[in-house]
């Protein structure tokens, strides 16, 4: 199998076009690019030099499927401690968790709660194509692959994400799980290609959900299962929370359904086989400051008098897992 070498997407778009995604194949060279521009994002070059700095090991084991995305490697003191700098570097760290070598990258999410409460719970993912919305670092598009799936094309505009799985990439070298540069609403109009769309919270962040959830849909290959995770809040058909300004001081949280206004707009997308499979209120146990990502997180947005309110006295956040089909 050929070494996957850091920022080389070759492998990806070849694979692409072996399997006819050939406008996605097509479109990706020049969103890769601007997705990396250094013009645009100024901390690039600080996040390649954090990544120059990782160093090389000898990768005895991977493991893809437990709660951990880990790499075993046998190494030096001096080794460990390049390698704890350099992820470091890549602070802050939001979704995981990864443990490589033995430095336990302990993220902001834990991740592996959301994935623990789907994955028994959807189509299987043996020999699948899937699109991961707004994947982050690729947590969730490795366990993927740890689930049987062919290939993982996770999307994310975040640079300093994509920064994140190509360090992880160094040690994992796996060529079915991948992170590009790209928003959905960038990619290539009415594909129909992959067997499994993912969309984990991404919804509220869209001014107009139903832009989002179409094009969700027109990702799916005929037959394929859309899995959303989002916010929700309690209350009958067409009832919505529109937050003012800020929601769990999130200031880009435009709409938050309640589950059967969701589920209305699944059917009014003409979605089908529509079902509810978890909703969960989030812990501070499934979101909290890490050494690895220090800043603000669960706790500081939820009212401390009253934690099942946000401060600005919204109901705390609440996630609903849907899976449709087309």
């Amino acid at each position: 199998m050929p070494t996957i070498n850091l920022f080389d997407y070759s492998q990806l778009i070849e694979r692409l076009n072996q399997l006819e995604i050939n406008p996605l194949a097509d479109a990706l060279p020049e969103h890769i690019e601007l997705g990396m521009d250094t013009k645009r994002y100024g901390d690039i070059p600080r996040w390649k030099q954090a990544l120059s700095q990782l160093p090389d090991l000898d990768v005895s084991a991977v493991k893809l499927n437990q709660s951990k995305v880990s790499v075993t490697a046998q190494c030096s003191e001096d080794q460990l401690s390049q390698l704890h700098k350099a992820l470091m570097g890549l602070h802050p760290w939001r979704k995981g968790p990864f443990d490589i070598a033995g430095i336990h990258i302990d993220t902001e999410w834990r991740s592996d709660f959301k994935w623990d409460r789907l994955k028994d719970k959807i189509q299987s993912l043996e020999g699948k194509r899937v699109l991961d919305v707004g994947c982050g670092s690729g947590y969730h598009c490795w366990r993927m692959v740890g689930a049987g799936a062919e290939l993982v094309v996770g999307i994310d505009p975040t640079p300093l994400f994509i920064m994140q799985y190509w360090a992880l990439q160094k040690y994992l070298q796996n060529p079915k799980a991948w992170v590009v540069p790209l928003r959905m609403e960038s990619m290539p109009a009415a594909l129909k290609a992959f067997d499994t769309v993912f969309s984990m919270g991404i919804l509220y962040h869209r001014r107009s959900p139903f832009d989002h959830l179409q094009e969700l849909r027109d990702a799916l290959a005929v037959n394929g299962q859309l899995v959303l995770e989002t916010l929700v809040i309690d209350g009958k058909d067409g009832e919505i929370l529109v937050p003012q300004e800020r929601y769990s001081k999130m200031g880009n949280v435009w709409f938050i359904p309640s589950v059967p206004t969701l589920c209305s707009w699944l059917k009014k997308l003409k979605f089908k086989n529509i079902e509810v499979i978890d909703i969960s209120t989030t812990s501070v146990e499934e979101q909290r400051s890490t050494d690895w990502m220090t800043f603000h997180s669960l706790s500081d947005f939820l009212d401390p008098n009253d934690m099942t309110k946000t401060v600005e006295a919204y109901p705390a956040p609440r996630r609903a897992i849907v899976v449709a089909t087309v």
